[in-house]
């Protein structure tokens, strides 16, 4: 069952049908991204549960399987057939190698995958990879250890010390992230989840970038830097915007390095007058609001390109000191009107 051979050319002048999968509670992504585009976008979202709210903030939404199911491969790309869908893409870290992997499977249904190749996919969702790459290309970042054995050896020899910090090796979000006090109880974490990867404890400023990379150029045309005051769970929820040409020129040097297309989210640290490189998502950020409220706008970006447009770069044209304060709402609906 092949339905996706053949496509039809997309129009220029009609609105742009954008795919936005595992919406979950990104309802505010998809209202700026209305916002943005207005009556030149139609809004297709999916999730997995009929209990997303950010389905009901689409033009039109379909409860899908679960990414690990054998059918869900076939299930988006009969979405993109059905909704002439222009670009995809996903909120969450899991599905961006199931894109970037089957990244032929759409173009040639007329599709723009919004992930990156399926190399910086992997390396981006593997933590200690992604530590050696930026090693190996000259790029500051955090000291980091894939085993007790090399931290032992990096203690022993005093290229590290207490307190550390531990995380999963693979996979997004803060969970099973926490601060060791002791060589004890890091000895005793890591014996119970040999996935885990320990790194420097750093302190300073927590600095998160939001940054577009051009479908056509292949270069950074956006980048809105930010503080984080306060975090949660699921990201920043509280940020302040800065402007900073040193950060700029080191994410231009990151990008060089590997294969980004459409959004991405990158995390440092900032001490001592260097930005060490933390982690990066290769997908709208969480935060990503802040920079659309404060002007920088990559759902324009994302309409250019789909129009045959390079964008032109553009770092700064937002002001310093500009906060975001995330908070709660709401969405009420009858069950029945649910899915």
């Amino acid at each position: 069952m092949e339905p996706w051979k053949n496509s039809e050319a997309r129009n220029n002048d009609t609105a742009k049908n954008l795919l936005f999968c595992s919406a979950g509670r990104r309802s505010e992504l998809l209202k700026n991204c209305s916002t943005s585009l207005n009556e030149k976008v139609k809004l297709i979202a999916t999730d997995c549960s009929k209990f997303a709210p950010a389905l009901y903030f689409a033009d039109k939404r379909y409860i899908v399987p679960r990414i690990d199911d054998p059918l869900y491969l076939e299930v988006l790309l009969n979405i993109c057939n059905i909704e002439k869908i222009d670009a995809i893409t996903t909120l969450i870290d899991p599905e961006i190698q199931i894109l970037s992997d089957n990244r032929k499977k759409f173009e040639d249904i007329g599709v723009e995958v919004l992930a990156p190749d399926i190399d910086t996919a992997n390396l981006c969702f593997d933590k200690f990879k992604l530590f050696q790459h930026a090693v190996k290309h000259n790029i500051a970042t955090i000291p980091t250890y894939g085993n007790i054995e090399e931290f032992n050896n990096a203690f022993v020899n005093n290229a590290i010390e207490f307190p550390v910090f531990v995380k999963p090796r693979f996979g997004s979000g803060s969970v099973g992230a926490r601060k060791v006090e002791s060589l004890e109880k890091l000895t005793a974490l890591l014996a119970d989840d040999e996935s885990l990867i320990i790194q420097k404890y750093m302190t300073g400023l927590d600095i998160d970038a939001d940054v577009y990379i051009d479908t056509i150029s292949k270069e950074a045309v956006r980048i809105f830097a930010k503080k984080k005051l306060e975090s949660t769970i699921g990201g920043a929820s509280k940020t302040v915007s800065f402007k900073d040409s040193n950060l700029v020129r080191l994410i231009q040097k990151i990008m060089s390095t590997l294969n980004f297309n459409g959004p991405i989210d990158i995390d440092f640290f900032y001490t001592d007058g260097i930005y060490y490189l933390s982690e990066i998502n290769p997908r709208f950020g969480g935060a990503y609001l802040h920079a659309f409220g404060a002007g920088v706008d990559f759902f324009k970006c994302i309409a250019n390109n789909l129009n045959g447009i390079s964008n032109k770069a553009d770092y700064y044209s937002y002001d310093d000191n500009i906060v975001m304060m995330m908070y709660d709402s709401i969405i009420i609906r009858k069950e029945n009107e649910l899915g």
